[in-house]
């Protein structure tokens, strides 16, 4: 009996080993190796308290740069006022509203101005649910499983989007003032309404996928796809409120002269206000180390609206991107821009710095990926966009910090302002708009080439 129990034993510990000799497990000797590792010495002890009990932040934070880069800047543009989104993804179309508010303010003469978002956004989800559906009808035939067909029905609408997202939204439908129609709760905080009307729009598709494998005509697709987009309209205007196809509209100047009430259209409205400025004179420039630079490319179907531009842009050197923001801030033309700002932000403070935190520290451990390596990972990407508005430089000209116009309100960091450093620069910046009359002739020639198409579902967008 016991050689039976040891036989048995020894089948047994022979089948665990068996387990942990599969090739890449986890054998016990690297286990215990791995465990021995860790020497729980008094300090390693101590931090292993601390980190336990708090935030990462708190411990990491770099006391000796606490107050290193303060908030002086040789160059900054005249500035507009600081703007809310609240709780919502429309960094974007504020920060492209915001570059245009100093245009508004010279051509009325008044000293504050603000856009409608809530206009715009109404139409941005309005128009995006419209090129889903055109975009399911397209690809009906292919499986569920095709990476196209999967990657639309993943998020039919969402609040994101870049420049030529505002400019096909202001080219169709125009620009109407903040008070003819303001903010809502629902465009505060957009996450339930976005979320119905995602799973509205799903269902939405998969109707019409069936309408395609049923042979259904053109016509019967069509006259179904209207009627679906009734109901996105409806969604919207209980949310947002109906948009307002002419407004009456009046304005105090700065010498406390009040204007006749004038009637506008949307489209109107803007033509008057932009006169000569036109978008189509604004280009995106963006630093992607991933890809070689002085090339244009565009991104496969981003974009908000069925006949409007995807999103294109001609890749360029941190240094060469830097010379053309200068030459725009100081002729007092902010940019649009975005950035990773969550990477080394320090709520409150009002500094981006890569020398705010020190983590590696805190852990023991070395973090050593460069941008080009945390862009392919899907370590960093760009995730808040803000309007670039000043930058300072050393005795030579060369930049030592800038700082953005952001839009979380003017109690959030710095009076509303974040300021980041030259090097944070260098590796956290990614996009920026910027008119034509600054790039020179070597990037223009790379916009006015062929674009390389790339897939929207790309590490870096």
């Amino acid at each position: 009996m016991m050689k039976k129990l040891t036989l048995l034993a020894l089948v047994g510990l022979w089948a665990v080993n068996a387990v942990w000799a599969q090739s890449g497990a986890l054998t016990a000797d690297q286990l215990k190796e791995i465990r021995q590792s860790y020497k729980e010495d008094s300090y390693t002890k101590a931090m292993e308290n601390a980190l336990s009990n708090n935030d990462i932040n708190k411990l990491a934070l770099n006391r000796d740069n606490v107050g290193k880069v303060d908030q002086n800047f040789k160059y900054k543009v005249d500035v507009s006022g600081i703007t809310d989104q609240k709780s919502s993804g429309r960094c974007w179309m504020f920060t492209s509203l915001n570059i245009l508010r100093p245009v508004a303010k010279k051509h009325f003469n008044i000293d504050k101005f603000e856009f409608s978002e809530n206009y715009l956004y109404f139409y941005d989800i309005f128009e995006k649910a419209n090129l889903f559906l055109n975009n399911v009808v397209a690809t009906a035939d292919l499986p569920f499983t095709d990476r196209k067909v999967n990657w639309y029905f993943k998020s039919p609408v969402d609040d994101g989007g870049v420049w030529n997202s505002f400019v096909n939204l202001v080219n169709k439908y125009g620009l109407v003032p903040k008070d003819v129609m303001p903010e809502t709760n629902s465009s505060d905080n957009t996450r339930k309404m976005v979320k119905f009307i995602v799973t509205k729009l799903r269902e939405d598709g998969l109707e019409l996928r069936q309408m395609v494998a049923d042979k259904k005509s053109k016509t019967d697709i069509e006259n179904r796809r209207v009627g679906m987009l009734k109901d996105v309209y409806r969604m919207l205007a209980l949310n947002l409120g109906n948009p307002p196809e002419q407004f009456r509209w009046r304005y105090e100047d700065k010498d406390g002269n009040l204007s006749e009430y004038k009637t506008y259209t949307p489209q109107q409205f803007r033509d008057d206000v932009l006169g000569d400025v036109k978008l189509s004179d604004y280009v995106m420039i963006m630093n992607d180390p991933t890809r070689p630079y002085y090339k244009h490319y565009e991104i496969e179907n981003y974009r908000n609206t069925e006949e409007g531009i995807n999103w294109n842009y001609v890749n360029l050197p941190n240094d060469v991107i830097k010379q053309f923001a200068i030459k725009s801030i100081k002729n007092n033309e902010p940019m649009y821009a975005s950035c990773d700002v969550g990477a080394f932000y320090v709520k409150g403070s009002g500094v981006l710095s890569t020398e705010n935190y020190d983590y590696g520290a805190v852990y023991g451990v070395k973090f050593g990926m460069d941008k080009k390596q945390r862009i392919l990972t899907g370590e960093s990407g760009s995730s808040h966009g803000m309007a670039l508005i000043a930058v300072d430089v050393n005795d030579q000209g060369k930049p030592t910090k800038w700082q953005f116009e952001n839009s979380w309100g003017p109690d959030s960091d710095y009076h509303g302002y974040l300021t980041f450093t030259d090097n944070w620069f260098n590796q956290y910046m990614f996009r920026f708009v910027i008119n034509k009359k600054y790039l020179d002739k070597k990037t223009l020639k790379a916009w006015d080439e062929k674009a390389e198409m790339l897939p929207p579902w790309d590490p870096m967008f």
